[in-house]
């Protein structure tokens, strides 16, 4: 008894062994091919701006990997899944190890186990270590790649507190002005509130808005004040970034930053929410994809097939594709159409986790 619970513990740890080794092997290799290129494609904006080598390396490359490793994590755990296990089961060990009385649900635990590792892995990863290494790379590629924020430069509307709304016809990034900008506030009798105003300037040192040629429109039932003027300051809850789609940002905020966020954004009725909704239910959905591209991994790859571990891989490679592609259509319905964005990152999951599940029961026995 004792010896054959000692024999399952050294199993466990050395498939376990063979997951990881394989994973992080892989992840190392395509990481020092992926820098190899992107050094190629961005070697002429290093020296056209004369950025530094230790910024190069240590603010743009030293955060790029973690970045790099997480992204593409439930993919190379797929990939390693299927040529490790392909590889023991045209050696005939799979078949030894099932042969000797282990069933195939007890040897799937070393590959829950080992993949449950890496999601937590990713899970840490994606909600507190890649933020702040996103910042100095965000920073970097800013500085001396190019510019992550672009001018939402026509027609914005937003709410900036409860009841008070404001709108600018255009804003201006480069003098941080709001053209044809208003305010208006409501209650819940309606409108009894608006300033318009041809142009907002925004002053970084009184950090007040400067409102030029404005117009005041004072509602209190049936009666109504009027007043103009050609020059008012003024203190909002807005500032220029507002106006400024900084969708690259949300990756640089940890997890209850990214909740503060989009509590703001609902507040200010912004259309970046879907977004950040879909980044935060990502940062979850994506670590359990780990896991259940390893149960399609194991599934198929256990079976011995005429032709060795090449069939497998390719399988094996195209379902894992299949499934990114599947997550990015399904996203898409999220921040372009109604779908919730709880239910369109994880419908990939649910779906392709099924698949998993039928295809253990398929499996050999």
């Amino acid at each position: 008894m004792i010896n054959d619970f000692l024999k399952i513990k050294k199993l466990d740890t050395y498939l376990i062994r063979k997951f990881l080794g394989t994973f992080f092997y892989a992840i190392i290799l395509i990481i020092v091919i992926v820098i190899i290129f992107d050094i190629s494609e961005k070697i002429d904006d290093f020296l056209e701006k004369d950025a530094p080598l230790t910024d190069i390396l240590f603010k743009y490359y030293l955060n790029f990997i973690p970045y790099f490793i997480n992204l593409f994590s439930p993919l190379f755990t797929f990939i390693a899944v299927i040529f490790f296990t392909s590889k023991m089961a045209s050696n005939t060990e799979i078949v030894a190890i099932l042969g000797s009385g282990i069933s195939f649900k007890r040897l799937l635990r070393p590959y829950i186990i080992a993949s449950i590792f890496i999601a937590f892995l990713s899970f840490i990863l994606s909600n507190f270590i890649i933020p702040t290494s996103n910042k100095n790379r965000l920073e970097f590629e800013m500085m001396y790649i190019k510019n992550a924020k672009r001018p939402k430069n026509i027609n914005i509307h937003m709410q900036i507190s409860p009841g008070t709304f404001v709108y600018c016809e255009y804003f201006n990034p480069d003098n941080n002005s709001a053209v044809h900008f208003s305010i208006e506030k409501i209650n819940e009798k309606g409108l009894y509130y608006k300033m318009s105003s041809n142009i907002a300037r925004y002053d970084s040192l009184t950090r007040k808005w400067q409102i030029e040629n404005y117009f005041i429109r004072s509602i209190d039932g049936m009666n109504e004040q009027i007043k103009s003027g050609k020059k008012i300051d003024t203190t909002l809850n807005l500032k220029p970034n507002d106006f400024l789609d900084n969708l690259r940002d949300i990756e640089s905020m940890n997890y209850s930053e990214l909740n503060a966020y989009i509590k703001d954004e609902k507040l200010r009725g912004s259309e970046n929410v879907a977004y950040s909704e879909v980044e935060k239910h990502k940062r979850i959905a994506f670590p359990f994809a780990t896991v259940v591209l390893t149960l399609i991994g194991v599934a198929l790859s256990s079976r011995k097939v005429r032709g060795g571990i090449g069939i497998n891989l390719g399988l094996g490679i195209g379902l894992s594709f299949a499934f990114i592609l599947f997550m990015q259509i399904s996203t898409t319905f999220a921040t372009n159409g109604n779908l919730p964005a709880l239910i369109s990152v994880w419908i990939p999951n649910i779906i392709f986790g099924l698949i998993g599940l039928l295809l253990v029961r398929l499996a050999p026995k």
